[in-house]
């Protein structure tokens, strides 16, 4: 997250500012305080008028909008907004962006910057403004957490009739037969997937909306019976999301976040339960993709204390080209915190606490073939059935062409290697044996490192 309290006072046109926002700071001023889990959060603030404010940032590069007719940008109210997320003493209701919020994002050009006429200005400063105390307003507070309450049961309620839009939909798939389901796939699913994006299903419908490409990126004679997994699949996540009472508390989580619930990070943070490792961590691959939903997704891979991590960022496509600021092969000491799952893979970086080297040192695999490393993923494939891209790191393997098609063989298991990295993985077809490390998604193997005789290969 590039938001501090140090790029707030760069960003802060005078000290009063700094002063007016402080006085923002209590939740009571707040009724609506909400993030998307990918970097965006936004707010409505009461001013002296009937309506609230209403405040949108993005936490990459400052970015900010308010609705208020202040001269002074940042306002007082992007200000505070910042300023309680940086913090962390307040809670962000996970949630999807409204209409407000994504219109703002569609029409920025880029980042927000302090102009060149102001940089000779007296630096505002924060600390100058902390010794001022802000008087608590337990009744304000209780109103506003009625309010953010209020917003997730509407919320819920808006889900529950886009999951029953969803099982109307799947049962006319059913109904026009669903051989002919992948010729239609464009149009049927954007139109799902809409409808579920207004239902503030934000994750099912991404799922929705992605699925022609999945289908389209196998060969024709595989898309129905493709097509009836994925069609499954949305009826099992609509089913296990209404029937969340009753999963383990771990598996509950999963199903949230795969309907659109996003934990926040400082909740993550602040759950003393969440299981947290320390080590020495390694970047083994960097993915960068754009969602249906204006964000691009920054992943970055770790491997450390005998176990993988992922670092998932979100950030808008609006803001032109992003990296997560690792590259492959870096290394670096830190504690993780991992998001609550049943098969707990994503982290968020609780303290770093050296800097991050590059390495050339080769990268430490378990003592396992291709075919144990299939068997782990098998296992986690019960314990969480959307389970997605899953790590898998071997040793003695081999890579086989059998016409236009790679395969991965090792342990007596073969593993299709994504058709896209044909080109790219063509040398590595003379070792007679690599070990290696790559993600799987149950259809394909996209292989990011490996350890050759001749040196290491990534992609």
């Amino acid at each position: 997250m590039s938001l501090s309290l140090a790029k707030i006072e760069e960003l802060a046109p005078d000290q009063g500012s700094l002063a007016a926002a402080k006085t923002l700071l209590k939740p009571s001023n707040w009724p609506t305080l909400a993030d998307d889990g990918s970097g965006v959060i936004w707010g409505e603030c009461q001013g002296s008028g009937a309506t609230p404010y209403r405040i949108s940032v993005t936490e990459a590069d400052a970015g900010y909008k308010c609705s208020c007719p202040s001269r002074k940008f940042p306002c007082k109210h992007s200000i505070a907004l910042m300023w309680m997320r940086v913090e962390g003493k307040v809670e962000f209701a996970a949630g999807t962006a409204p209409n407000w919020v994504t219109d703002w994002l569609s029409r920025r050009r880029g980042p927000s910057a302090v102009s060149a006429a102001d940089t000779d200005r007296p630096k505002a400063s924060i600390a100058a403004v902390e010794d001022s105390r802000v008087e608590a307003d337990p009744k304000g507070e209780a109103r506003a957490a009625a309010a953010r309450e209020r917003n997730r049961l509407e919320r819920e309620t808006s889900i529950a009739a886009g999951l029953d839009e969803l099982d109307i939909w799947l049962a006319d798939q059913l109904d026009a037969g669903l051989a002919a389901f992948p010729a239609k796939a464009t149009a049927a699913c954007r139109v799902m997937a809409q409808h579920l994006f207004d239902a503030k299903a934000s994750g099912l419908a991404i799922r929705v909306d992605t699925i022609p490409a999945r289908l389209f990126a196998l060969s024709e004679a595989m898309r129905p019976s493709t097509a009836v997994q994925e069609l499954g699949m949305l009826y099992l996540l609509a089913n296990t999301y209404r029937r969340q009472g009753g999963l383990p508390a771990p598996l509950r989580h999963d199903i949230r976040q795969m309907i659109g619930w996003n934990v926040t990070r400082e909740a993550l943070l602040a759950d003393e339960h969440a299981l947290r490792i320390s080590g020495r961590w390694r970047v083994w691959a960097v993915r960068s993709e754009v969602q249906a939903d204006k964000l691009r997704r920054l992943e970055t891979w770790l491997h450390g204390s005998d176990r993988n991590a992922v670092l998932t960022e979100y950030v808008p496509v609006s803001t032109g080209a992003s990296s997560s600021g690792y590259s492959v092969g870096d290394t670096f000491e830190a504690e993780l915190a991992f998001y609550p799952s049943s098969v707990p893979l994503r982290a968020a970086i609780v303290r770093q606490s050296s800097g991050t080297e590059p390495s050339d040192t080769p990268l430490t695999f378990p003592d396992e073939d291709l075919a144990s490393a299939y068997v782990s993923y098998e296992e986690a494939l019960i314990e969480k059935p959307w389970l997605g891209d899953y790590p898998m790191m071997f040793r003695g393997a081999r890579l086989m062409r059998s016409g236009e098609n790679i395969y991965l063989s090792g342990g007596e298991i073969s593993l299709p290697v994504a058709k896209a990295q044909s080109a790219a993985i063509w040398p590595l077809l003379q070792f007679e044996e690599i070990d290696g490390a790559g993600l799987w998604d149950g259809n394909e193997l996209i292989l990011c490192w490996s350890e050759t005789a001749l040196g290491r290969w990534t992609a």
